[in-house]
């Protein structure tokens, strides 16, 4: 957040812990940057300092991840990797600000958060929505709770809130880092169960941009195309997700299921014939079997 009030936090050290395996101190805590702008004109015209904080961490490779904070005092939004050089150069500690006021913040977030995810894993529903509408008040771009709040909609069966909540999770970056995946994985599923499945295929091509390669991306990839009955985009990515992992076996009984209802046919060259309609009913939308859609999600990763 900024300011043009300065704080006189002393020259208290950050927070800081061992840098696993080098044995000195890695950076982590509030600093501020400080810009000076004109204001007014003529003989009016001062200077003022203009201060901005942020929530730092030392990653790797001497890269400083720096966040801002919003003006509830939490961090939010997204971060970049600023160089140590630079870091050291331009950014000055505010221990006194972290302490007091910006770590408390943080930890009552955290608790908010929680609380919701214990309420929703209960079944509280509304007790889960009361409490992610609370972290998402605090931190409206927080990646937890709008998943929570989210999959508390999917799990109401409420369609039109879950898809404002879709709408900004799909354009939050950080909602598909690897932290997240196992909730992305989960928010995608509930999509395509709550049949908002353009939505679910939006969302996973949105992951397949940034991730590129996952198995369980690719599957369940396949699965939304399956109850859209695009049948070749299925097989595409049941392919593409066997081919990465071999040995996963909630593809291989997917690809089983589709072989033995008819939509996919091996001939006798090798190749493979697919037909979305093997009974030759249009619009059918079942096999040649028992007629019951398979349900197997990929795992945990997507």
């Amino acid at each position: 957040m900024s300011d043009q009030q300065s704080h006189s936090q002393g020259e208290a050290k950050p927070e800081r812990g061992k840098v696993e395996g080098v044995g000195r101190d890695k950076i982590k805590g509030v600093f501020s940057t400080q810009t000076v702008e004109k204001v007014g004109t003529g003989t009016t015209q001062r200077k003022a300092i203009q201060k901005t904080y942020w929530f730092c961490e030392e990653g790797k490779e001497d890269l400083i991840q720096v966040q801002p904070l919003n003006k509830n005092y939490v961090p939010s939004g997204p971060s970049r990797a600023v160089a140590k050089e630079e870091f050291l150069g331009k950014f000055n500690p505010e221990p006194e600000f972290y302490v007091q006021t910006v770590y408390p913040k943080m930890r009552e977030l955290e608790n908010t958060i929680k609380r919701g995810e214990d309420h929703r894993e209960a079944g509280r529903v509304y007790s889960a929505e009361l409490e992610f509408k609370e972290a998402t008040t605090v931190d409206e771009e927080n990646v937890r709770a709008n998943f929570g709040l989210g999959l508390t909609y999917l799990d109401r069966g409420d369609a039109v809130k879950a898809n404002d909540i879709f709408e900004r999770l799909v354009n939050l970056e950080a909602a598909f880092d690897q932290e997240h995946k196992h909730l992305f994985n989960d928010f995608g599923i509930n999509l395509r169960k709550n049949k908002m499945l353009e939505q679910a295929l939006e969302y996973y091509h949105r992951a397949e941009r940034l991730e590129g390669h996952d198995e369980n991306l690719f599957h369940n990839i396949a699965r939304v195309y399956y109850e859209l009955g695009d049948l070749e985009h299925c097989v595409e990515y049941l392919k593409r997700s066997l081919q990465l992992n071999p040995g996963m076996e909630e593809g291989k009984l997917f690809m089983e299921y589709l072989k033995k209802n008819g939509y996919v046919t091996v001939l006798p060259d090798g190749t493979e014939k697919i037909d979305p309609n093997p009974d030759g009913i249009v619009g059918s939308g079942k096999g040649k079997g028992d007629g019951k859609p398979i349900d197997v999600d990929g795992g945990a990763k997507f």
